[in-house]
């Protein structure tokens, strides 16, 4: 069962941009794509635990900021060649508030 939590509203996530959510499972990264999409992982790469809500968004990747390591946000996958996985949290927006299921 997922207990939705209240985040903050839909503007105060830039495109291209990522904020840091504090949950007691740890630090999460929301982004936010150009096309508006919302996705939540774990904020902590699978390579050397880089900060990805610091990395650059494209497409629906982020690089990691430490050693460039991408990772598809709609699977939590690492793109080939590298091999690790972030967990990923659903995200839905409602009344232009984004919530998160923990």
């Amino acid at each position: 069962m997922n207990l939705w939590k209240k985040v903050c509203p839909l503007e105060q996530i830039p495109r291209l941009g990522a904020m840091r959510i504090e949950t007691p499972k740890g630090t999460i990264a929301l982004f936010r794509t150009r096309d508006d999409q919302l996705f939540a992982v774990t904020d902590r790469c699978p390579h050397k635990g880089g900060p990805l809500s610091q990395g650059i968004v494209a497409g629906h990747e982020v690089t990691c900021p430490l050693h460039g390591w991408r990772i598809d946000l709609t699977t939590g996958e690492a793109v080939s060649p590298d091999k690790g996985c972030v967990t990923r949290y659903p995200t839905k927006v409602e009344e232009e508030w984004v919530w998160i299921a923990l």
